[in-house]
C-alpha cells in the first residue's frame, strides 16, 4: 500500500467549552519563572559563546608560533579558520547523542560532564604548543559542548506557555554577552608577559605557554558553573520516566512484534489515536504556541520518529538563521578593518572591538526587555519573519558604507549613520532566535523527546556555523582578488539566500501553526 498522509481538521466550535477556557485563559496570570533555576541555566549556557570566542583575539598569531604555515603569513588564515570551524563542526557530530542521552539518564548528569569536559579541554588548548594539539584541543572542546541543545531542553520544562517567552528571551542575550566577554578576555589576557612584565616576570610558565591564562580563565567558568548546577540545578526530567525508559522500549517492542501477524488495519485520520491528536490539541496559549503534546504512553525518541513537519520545519528555518548569522560575524571584522581603498572601513581592533562590545550590551538588554512584548504582540511568525527579514537590511549596508568611504576617501558622518542602521537592524535580527527556539520547543512530539529534538536542532545549527566562515571568507578574498561586482559579490550572494533560502519554510511554518488553532491535525503516515 502506497504511504499515506492523511490529514484530519476538526473544526467545529464547541461554543460553550471554547469561551470558557478562553475566559479562564484571559483572568490567568503567567506563571512566575523559577529564577534559581533560570539563572543557572543561563550561567551554564553562557560558557559555550566564551568558550568558542575567546580566541579570536590570538589565534592567527598561535597558528604562526606552531610552525605550520612555513614562515608565510599568507597561510594563516587556512590554518585560523580551520581551528575556527571545528569547534562547531564537532559540535554538530555529538550534540544529538547528547540530547537523547539526557532524555534517557537526565538532564543534570550530561550538562555537569559537559562543563566539566570543557575545562579540561580548555586548558589543554592554552598549554598546546604544536598544531595538531591545538586542533585536538578543539575538536574535543566541541565535541562535549553538548548542553547547548540540552539547556534549551530543560528551559522548556521549567517554564509553561504562560512565561516560555519571557524564558526563551534570556538565552540571545546570554549568546550576545558570551560572545563579547569572550573576545575581551582574549584580548585582554593573551601573552601576560608582554602585557605585564612586573607582574608576571617571576612566572615564566606563563612565558611558555603565553595563550595559557584567557584558557585558565574561561575553563574557571566552566567548573564555576559545574559547582552551580551540581548545588543547585533541580533534574527537570521526569525521574520515574527516565528510571522505566528501558523497561518501557523493551514493552513498546514486544507488542510491536506481537502486532506484527494481525492483519495491518487502514489508518486514516478518523482513526487517529488520541496520543496523535494530542500532538497539535493542546491548549493554545495567547502567543499561539502550544505546549510539546505530552501523552501517557512513551514515545519514541528515534530520529526516525523526529522527522515529522513540526519538528524539521522549524529546525530548516534554523539552519538559515544560524548560517546567516555566523556568516555576518565573521564578515563584520573583516569588512571594518578592510582599508578603504578596498571597500571597507579602515577600522582598528580598538574601535572594532568597542562597536561590537556595545551593540553586544544593548542587543543583551533589549533581549529581555523587549523581545516578550513584541512576542505577545505580534506573535513568533510575524516577529521570525520580520526578524529574519531585518538581516537583509544589515547584510545590504556593507556595500553601502564600503562605497560612501570610498567615494569621500574617509569615515564621515554618512558612514556613520549607514553604520548604526546596520547596528540596529542586526539588533532586530536577533529577535529570530527567541521565536525559533520556542517553535522547536513547541513541535517537540513529547517532553520525552525534547533533548532528542533540541539536540537535532542544535546538529543542524552546528553543521551550517561551521560551514558558514568556510563560505563567506573566501567569498569575500574572492571578492576582492577578481573585483566582481566591484568587490561586493559576497554581500549580494548573502542577500540572495536571505531572499530565496526560506520563503517556502515560512509559509509551511504559517500554515502548520495557525491550523492547531483552529482545530485538531493530525499527521499519519
Amino acid at each position: 500500500m502506497a504511504l499515506e498522509q492523511a490529514i484530519h481538521v476538526d473544526c467545529e466550535p464547541k461554543e460553550d467549552s471554547q469561551l470558557a477556557a478562553d475566559a479562564s485563559i484571559s483572568r490567568q496570570r503567567n506563571t512566575p519563572l523559577p529564577k534559581l533555576q533560570l539563572f543557572v541555566l543561563l550561567y551554564v549556557q553562557l560558557a559555550e559563546p566564551i568558550t568558542s570566542t575567546v580566541i579570536y583575539p590570538f589565534v592567527n598569531q598561535l597558528v604562526r608560533e606552531t610552525g605550520i604555515t612555513g614562515g608565510d603569513e599568507r597561510k594563516t588564515g587556512y590554518f585560523a579558520g580551520l581551528i575556527e570551524s571545528l569547534f562547531y563542526a564537532t559540535e554538530a557530530v555529538t550534540v544529538l547523542q547528547w540530547g537523547r542521552a539526557s532524555d534517557n539518564i537526565g538532564r543534570k548528569p550530561i550538562i555537569l560532564v559537559g562543563l566539566f569536559g570543557l575545562a579540561l579541554s580548555m586548558m589543554s588548548f592554552g598549554v598546546s604548543k604544536q598544531f595538531w594539539a591545538v586542533v585536538l584541543s578543539r575538536c574535543i572542546e566541541g565535541a562535549l559542548n553538548g548542553n547547548v541543545g540540552v539547556v534549551k531542553s530543560t528551559m522548556a520544562e521549567i517554564t509553561d506557555p504562560s512565561n516560555m517567552a519571557q524564558g526563551f528571551a534570556f538565552l540571545p542575550m546570554i549568546w550576545s554577552v558570551g560572545a563579547t566577554l569572550g573576545p575581551i578576555i582574549g584580548g585582554i589576557l593573551a601573552r601576560p608577559a608582554d602585557t605585564w612584565p612586573r607582574t608576571f616576570k617571576e612566572f615564566p610558565f606563563f612565558r611558555k605557554y603565553p595563550y595559557f591564562l584567557p584558557c585558565l580563565v574561561t575553563a574557571c567558568v566552566s567548573l564555576s558553573a559545574f559547582v552551580l548546577t551540581l548545588c543547585c540545578l533541580k533534574e527537570s526530567a521526569n525521574s520515574s520516566e527516565v528510571d522505566k525508559n528501558q523497561t518501557s522500549s523493551r514493552a513498546l517492542n514486544r507488542r510491536r512484534k506481537n502486532n506484527a501477524t494481525s492483519v495491518p488495519q487502514a489508518r486514516t485520520g478518523h482513526l487517529a489515536t488520541s496520543a496523535e491528536a494530542n500532538l497539535t490539541n493542546s491548549p493554545e496559549t495567547e502567543l499561539g504556541v502550544s505546549s510539546p503534546a505530552y501523552t501517557g504512553e512513551k514515545p519514541s525518541s528515534s530520529l526516525r520518529a523526529l522527522l515529522v513537519p513540526r519538528v524539521v520545519v522549524p529546525i530548516i528555518n534554523y539552519a538559515f538563521l544560524a548560517f546567516i548569522d555566523q556568516c555576518l560575524v565573521v564578515l563584520q571584522p573583516l569588512m571594518y578593518s578592510t582599508s578603504l581603498q578596498l571597500g571597507g572601513l579602515s577600522f582598528s581592533s580598538f574601535t572594532i572591538g568597542i562597536i561590537l562590545g556595545v551593540w553586544g550590551v544593548i542587543n543583551g538588554i533589549i533581549q529581555i526587555v523587549a523581545f516578550p512584548k513584541l512576542l505577545q504582540r505580534f506573535g513568533p511568525r510575524k516577529l521570525y519573519t520580520v526578524a529574519f527579514g531585518c538581516y537583509l537590511v544589515t547584510i545590504a549596508a556593507f556595500p553601502l558604507m564600503g562605497f560612501l568611504a570610498k567615494r569621500k576617501g574617509r569615515i564621515d558622518a554618512s558612514v556613520w549613520a549607514v553604520l548604526i542602521l546596520q547596528l540596529a537592524a542586526y539588533l532586530a535580527a536577533y529577535n529570530g532566535y527567541g521565536c525559533i527556539f520556542i517553535f522547536i520547543n513547541d513541535g517537540a512530539p513529547s517532553r520525552e523527546a525534547l533533548g532528542a529534538t533540541n539536540g537535532l536542532a542544535q546538529t543542524t545549527a552546528s553543521v551550517m556555523r561551521a560551514i558558514a566562515p568556510s563560505v563567506a571568507s573566501p567569498l569575500f578574498s574572492l571578492s576582492l582578488e577578481k573585483n566582481i561586482a566591484n568587490g561586493t559579490a559576497v554581500y549580494w550572494i548573502l542577500c540572495a539566500i536571505i531572499l530565496a533560502g526560506p520563503g517556502a519554510s515560512i509559509r509551511s511554518v504559517a500554515t502548520h501553526w495557525e491550523l492547531g488553532s483552529g482545530g485538531t491535525v493530525a499527521y499519519l503516515l
